[in-house]
């Protein structure tokens, strides 16, 4: 069965990238009316850049008339063409080019040119107009102003609001003329919040607890039960593999295997004992230059080797140690600040203000690492970490490393940092060539985020206190912004891994800024941060969108709704497992390999290395959470693919969102689903109860509510058609025959696959895999 999904994924590919997701609609966003004062950063330069940057912007080969829109020295100067002239005079519009040429007639002066397909609206050009009224002010680059903390909104409905959050939600949408939703019933509520917090649908006994608790504290207890469950450290974690990009595989042709799960075990711990944000970076970052380094210190820089590796013979050395370094500085930039510094790998970037210089100056602080490009060819353990490595002894494990779960007595050898004696000089690489050396260059940082600071040591620890220094305008923005990501669907930044000047503006800019001073000036604290974004009111919203909110807000900016949208890959298969009881709850521990379609590797290796066949597992590990699925880069798991997760060739801070038939054709004929399907059907059988209460108890399940009177009165007439359908042994046994979990031995398998059946059903409703 699994084969047949494998060509139908082969003929759909195509649709794969054709198809976008519901809340990716690229319809308008609210046009509010024109502020009293207008702001370059959020006002203007939005307009500028998307209608007149393309001829007068930073990109010099295409600029047309020498002049510059984007540089206010460049605009308020005399025109290259009209001296007389200028394109900004501050308060007077009527004497400035810029507002003369926008709002002309005559076709042969109106900018931008007709030819080019661009026009203003009539709101656009009196926002302009009425910014050169005002000074025609230029700005600093919002980013790149360290956040303030600034005053709470006053709201009119302050019955609704229940933290500070709240206000600044509450005050954009009573500007725009929009209400908040009322709170969600409290089984959507619930199931909402599990998966949140845990990736995990809540238990019926967690159901019955909740509901049946009417005090005004019900909510909040849940809230503190699932942030103290070990699972909520499998679910923080899970970004952070995407943005570490953590695989276990090298990747490259060979893409031979690679020890590196200790690492993920420990940010795991490190999630479910609320380390500090500051700390768990500086481990990841320099924990081997802490003083008095500790095993767990070093294993936390594994973060930092867990890009691509070669082993393939023939390479030049020097090439890919400089693709190793290059990746990191390219993670650093855009994980931790937000920015697209590898634009200026090969040239000064094109529109932030970014030099090259300065990108090899963050360069050299990674460039001093004890590897080389090729230490290895494809061979046996000892190429499962490539030096600077550590070994993780039984006694580690005992008394050091005891979150590191260790399953045998075999060595087990983790990369992670260490750097050489002696410091390696580093280069601008001229257009970005390995071999290209330009001008030695000394570490640091951008000056337009934050100089560096001569009291600062010039490695990696001192990069580290750079980052967390409470003026760097980026670092808790970023992070801020990446955790809302994860309980709203989209930052409050859309562009999370872009705070540059082709990113997106934030759509609540005052709340991002106070969650991030709040952040910063309560240690760091990422579970605060958490229960304070999932016990607001505009988290505990219904996601009910009515026709009007669809038309004036359909991406959902304003938050008058909770979002809907599909949960992560593998939280798809979690709740599979879970909802089945097939799910083994062991917490870290080496990567597992579920059912796959035969032929995947085989297809795509050099012939070298253990991985060139797919083992598949078996017993407890074919039941292993998501986050624990063997990822081999040039194979990834074509399942969790297909659901949008990451292949983990790069740091990645958001993932797509697309809704493919490929979808739906995994969730009719994965094993797992149809073997969860099964052992569900054949646990419910085994009960002692009516036939419409196995049915309320497995919607219960897997879908997190009960079911309406329409809904169990379906399920009841499906089953019972079932019944009649399966009357032949062969074709029942057929249909039992999938999964390696054992059938009980007395049980009807007639029954047992018309209840199959029905389960399947439930497991394919779109409720199911969707967060409202």
């Amino acid at each position: 069965m699994y084969l047949r999904l494998f060509y139908l994924m082969l003929a759909f590919a195509g649709i794969v990238f054709a198809i976008q997701a519901c809340n990716s609609s690229g319809s308008q966003s609210i046009e509010a009316q024109i502020p009293d004062t207008i702001s370059y950063n959020f006002h203007v330069r939005p307009i500028l850049s998307d209608k007149c940057f393309i001829c007068h912007g930073p990109d010099a080969n295409k600029r047309e008339a020498g002049l510059r829109l984007d540089i206010a020295e460049e605009a308020y100067k005399a025109l290259k063409e009209k001296p007389s002239g200028h394109a900004l005079v501050p308060f007077k519009p009527k004497a400035s080019e810029v507002f003369l040429r926008i709002s002309a007639t005559d076709s042969a002066l109106i900018m931008p040119p007709k030819s080019s397909n661009l026009k203003l609206t009539s709101r656009e050009i009196s926002v302009i107009e009425k910014w050169i009224k005002q000074g025609a002010k230029y700005e600093r680059h919002w980013a790149f102003n360290p956040p303030r903390t600034p005053g709470i909104p006053k709201v009119e409905n302050e019955d609704w609001v229940r933290n500070e959050i709240d206000y600044f939600i509450l005050q954009k949408q009573e500007q725009n003329g929009v209400k908040p939703n009322p709170e969600a019933d409290k089984e959507r509520l619930l199931k909402r919040l599990s998966l949140d917090l845990t990736g995990l649908p809540p238990s019926i006994e967690l159901m019955d607890k909740f509901l049946t608790d009417g005090s005004n504290n019900a909510y909040g207890k849940v809230v503190e039960s699932l942030l103290q469950s070990q699972a909520y450290g499998e679910k923080m974690a899970l970004h952070w593999m995407d943005v570490s990009r953590y695989a276990d595989s090298h990747g490259y042709q060979d893409d031979n295997y690679r020890s590196q799960w200790p690492w993920r075990d420990w940010v795991i711990h490190a999630f479910n004992k609320n380390m500090p944000y500051d700390q768990f970076i500086t481990w990841q970052l320099a924990g081997d230059l802490m003083p008095n380094a500790t095993k767990e210190q070093l294993l936390a820089t594994g973060f930092n080797r867990n890009h691509k590796i070669t082993e393939e013979g023939g390479v030049i050395d020097e090439e890919y140690r400089v693709e190793y370094v290059t990746d990191r500085t390219n993670a650093f930039g855009k994980a931790l600040l937000g920015v697209t510094l590898e634009c200026a790998h090969c040239h000064d970037h094109k529109y932030d203000p970014f030099s090259q210089k300065e990108y090899y100056q963050v360069f050299a602080f990674f460039n001093n690492v004890k590897e080389v490009g090729l230490e290895s060819t494809v061979g046996g353990p000892q190429t499962y970490a490539k030096k600077p490595l550590m070994e993780i002894s039984n006694e580690d494990v005992k008394k050091i490393l005891t979150f590191v779960n260790k399953q045998d007595t075999s060595k087990l050898i983790v990369s992670v940092m260490g750097d050489r004696d002696t410091l390696r000089k580093t280069f601008i690489l001229n257009r970005g060539v390995y071999d290209d050396h330009g001008t030695e260059v000394e570490a640091g940082t951008p000056k337009s985020i934050l100089p560096f600071g001569s009291q600062n040591v010039k490695n990696r620890l001192g990069l580290s206190k750079w980052l967390f220094d409470k003026r760097n305008p980026l670092t808790s923005r970023v992070f801020v912004n990446q955790v809302w990501q994860e309980f709203f669907g989209r930052g409050i930044v859309k562009t999370s891994g872009d705070f540059g000047m082709q990113g997106e503006l934030p759509s609540h800019p005052e709340l991002l800024d106070w969650l991030a001073v709040d952040f910063m000036n309560h240690g760091w604290n990422i579970k605060r941060l958490v229960k304070q974004i999932v016990s607001s009111a505009t988290y505990r919203q219904s996601a009910v969108i009515s026709a009007d909110k669809l038309k004036t807000d359909p991406e959902n900016l304003l938050l008058a709704r909770a979002p809907r949208y599909r949960i992560p890959a593998e939280s798809v298969r979690d709740v599979v497992l879970a909802s089945s009881g097939l799910l083994v709850k062991t917490i870290g521990g080496p990567s597992v390999k579920p059912y796959q379609p035969a032929g995947l590797w085989e297809a795509a290796t050099s012939g070298r290395g253990i991985l060139t066949n797919y083992k598949q597992d078996h017993e407890g590990s074919l039941y292993r959470r998501g986050i624990y699925t063997f990822i081999k880069r040039t194979v990834p798991p074509p399942t969790m693919s297909i659901f949008d997760a990451s292949n983990r060739d790069q740091c990645e801070v958001k993932r797509l969102n697309t809704n493919t038939p490929l979808q739906a054709l995994v969730m009719l004929n994965d094993p797992t689903v149809l073997e969860a399907s099964r052992v569900l059907a054949a646990r419910l059988l085994l009960e002692n109860s009516a036939v419409q209460t196995k049915l309320v108890k497995a919607f219960r399940l897997i879908v997190c509510r009960n079911p309406n009177e329409k809904e169990i009165k379906v399920l009841n007439s499906y089953y019972a058609d079932q019944l009649k359908v399966f009357q032949q042994k062969s074709q029942i046994e057929k249909v039992l025959a999938v999964g390696e979990y054992p059938i009980p031995e007395k049980i009807n398998k007639r029954n047992l696959a018309a209840m199959m059946q029905v389960m399947t059903t439930i497991y394919n409703l779109e409720e199911t895999i969707t967060k409202t």
